[in-house]
């Protein structure tokens, strides 16, 4: 006989959420209005995170929650945002009278009757909150294995458990202290700022995933000076990569195989240009040079460069050139099976390079079934220069340039002048010579090295050359021009501009983080920090500068701790950015943090290198914010570090 309607079960995979105060009992015996209100608020907090997240609440008895998720990525990104935010709250409460929930996730089998859940899965998942700390988020063996590659946090093994009432030993994981403690600066919490938007609230929530752990931040309208510095990546491990719905690429650098290891810089720009011509197609996730140029000179795993980029597909090839012939040959792996889905081999005279390329970009988006707009087919057909020596020219100025050193940048304006009087209407060099020029500003380099009486006269250079290369333009200038326009204070101009190197190239990641700089400065933080975020998330092994621009728009949220955290990681990969000092003193400033204030004070001075020293006014040149409150903020920061006048 069939069951009746009320006692049918229904039994599903889940994500079990299990939270529960610690030491409730002791609280409520000490001050038991006082933690009832505490308790209520804390609830108020989880409960929200918890929709937000895509959880839904199952059962709730008195200090206790049992929440289900349709993933363990959803369910562990929760409970990391629940215990920054209640650690945050808690701030101004006694230790000893603190409502601290220990919070524990399993993925198992559960029965559902009416809105409750029953089962092994829910009972493994309640009695591993036991094993938690007090503010912490303690997993299991199989939620580990789910989100270690997909979360950038950090765990700690804490070996086979005997939990009570469970009959086997179950592995169990800790989320790092570290983890935790980033999440402080409230960026998953709902309720962090009162007078900012749902907008900017939601945006927090999104971008907690690749926040919490990068403490990112990359520079405001100053982007530009760190794109590829110094000890200017991370290593593999430091952030992981959130996977796209979209076929995702990584194209991994080239070899080179001709006799002359001169010729690298050819190999590197065919692999450049290869990715150029993908990341142009909004159906595909295209991971950027900069992240994928890590594996270069290595061996490499081709699924493990795959799960480091967050990606599933790899291009791999070599490239060798002789005279004026040269050989292209190139793979495309799937990553998940390791199995390869295509070879071939290009060969022709140096004449017909970006017909090859062509050939590739065509054949990889065939492959993965990606239909191009017909935007998308002109853009790719497109060449800078029908010129293949002007191009050679331009190589090897955009080797040079990706070094980001004052050296190296005079050797690059003299290829692509050099490209210029080969080709005169070559758009892409003179993009290149504008943005070389505004290096050289924004990074105040001695201008005798370039010919030059004064750093605007470099700037001049970079406007000058950014005009002629908006005959024919790329995503390349309308980035070097919205920078320009917002260190000019022409905010709106600035937006439309760093919009524009989106729409022409939308895997562009130094485009999403050159329109944050411009949304920084003309008070849309909240806006900034989500596309720092997406531009992080294309460029996993993110730059220096683009910790610097994250942490720009945490200040602008008054997210001060976390801005800090971004900042210091900033600093860490490019010890002379002046820019991130001069934020990161401003926000210890706003922290209290004297001690710490002083010390990097110290630092940047004994970095500036004959330039003038961290003032309060000379800052306010280089932060020409459109709201004075903006401003305010800095200034108040800075003079509450003791920054001098």
């Amino acid at each position: 006989m069939p069951l009746r309607q009320e006692q049918r079960v229904e039994r599903h995979l889940a994500a079990i959420f299990a939270a529960d105060v610690a030491g409730y009992s002791r609280l409520v015996g000490l001050d038991e209005l006082g933690t009832l209100k505490s308790l209520a608020s804390a609830r108020e907090v989880m409960d929200t995170l918890i929709e937000e997240h895509g959880g839904r609440i199952a059962n709730t008895a008195g200090d206790s929650v049992l929440a289900e998720f349709p993933s363990a990525v959803d369910a562990v990104q929760c409970g990391v945002a629940v215990q920054g935010r209640l650690l945050e709250m808690g701030r101004e409460i006694a230790r000893d009278r603190r409502v601290q929930f220990r919070i524990g996730i399993h993925v198992g089998d559960v029965v559902a009757r009416g809105r409750d859940l029953l089962g092994d899965g829910v009972n493994v998942g309640a009695r591993l909150q036991e094993v938690a700390e007090p503010g912490g988020v303690c997993i299991s063996g199989a939620v580990y294995e789910q989100v270690h590659k997909a979360l950038p946090f950090s765990f700690k093994n804490l070996g086979l458990k005997k939990l009570k009432n469970i009959d086997r030993a179950v592995q169990a994981y800790a989320v790092s202290s570290e983890s935790l403690g980033s999440a402080r600066a409230g960026v998953a919490d709902p309720t962090a700022h009162d007078g900012a938007s749902q907008r900017a609230r939601s945006i927090a929530l999104a971008g907690i995933a690749v926040a919490l752990l990068v403490l990112a931040s990359a520079g405001g309208a100053v982007w530009w000076m760190g794109a590829q510095q110094r000890g200017g990546v991370q290593n593999a491990g430091d952030s992981t990569p959130v996977r796209s719905d979209k076929p995702s690429v990584a194209v991994l650098p080239f070899s080179n195989l001709s006799d002359d290891k001169a010729q690298e810089y050819f190999s590197d720009g065919i692999t450049d240009d290869v990715i150029n011509e993908l990341s142009k197609v909004a159906g595909l996730f295209v991971v950027a040079r900069n992240s994928t140029f890590t594996f270069k000179n290595t061996a490499v795993d081709v699924r493990k460069a795959a799960a480091d980029l967050g990606v599933r597909y790899v291009v791999e090839g070599s490239v060798r050139r002789a005279a004026d012939r040269i050989r292209i040959n190139v793979r495309l792996v799937d990553a998940a099976s390791g199995g390869q889905l295509w070879a071939d081999r290009y060969e022709g005279a140096m004449g017909d390079v970006f017909g090859l390329q062509d050939e590739i970009a065509g054949k990889i988006t065939r492959t993965l079934a990606v239909q191009l707009t017909s935007k998308e087919q002109g853009q790719i057909a497109t060449k800078r220069t029908e010129n293949p020596v002007a191009y050679d020219e331009f190589l090897k100025g955009w080797n040079r340039y990706l070094q980001q050193n004052p050296k190296a940048a005079r050797e690059a304006i003299g290829h692509f002048e050099r490209a210029i009087e080969i080709e005169p209407n070559y758009s892409r060099a003179f993009a290149a010579l504008a943005a070389t020029y505004w290096q050289i500003a924004r990074r105040q380099w001695q201008e005798e090295r370039f010919g030059l009486r004064s750093v605007h006269d470099a700037r001049l250079k970079a406007e000058e050359y950014i005009t002629k290369a908006q005959q024919s333009p790329i995503s390349l200038n309308h980035q070097v021009a919205s920078a320009i326009l917002s260190q000019q204070g022409m905010h709106e101009k600035a937006i439309k501009e760093g919009e524009r190197a989106i729409s022409m190239d939308p895997n562009d990641a130094n485009a999403y983080v050159a329109l944050a700089g411009a949304l920084s400065l003309a008070g849309q933080p909240a806006k900034a920090l989500e596309f720092v975020l997406h531009g992080m998330r294309l460029n996993p092994f993110s730059p220096p500068s683009y910790f610097y621009e994250l942490g720009l728009a945490q200040f602008g949220l008054e997210q001060f701790q976390s801005a800090a955290a971004s900042l210091e990681r900033a600093i860490a990969l490019n010890s002379d950015d002046r820019w991130a000092y001069r934020v990161l003193l401003a926000a210890y400033g706003h922290l209290g943090r004297k001690a710490d204030a002083e010390r990097i004070f110290s630092l940047a001075e004994k970095n500036r290198q004959g330039l003038d020293p961290l003032s309060i006014r000379g800052t306010a040149f280089w932060y020409p914010f459109k709201d004075s409150a903006d401003w305010e903020r800095m200034a108040t920061g800075l003079r509450l570090a003791n920054v001098p006048d």
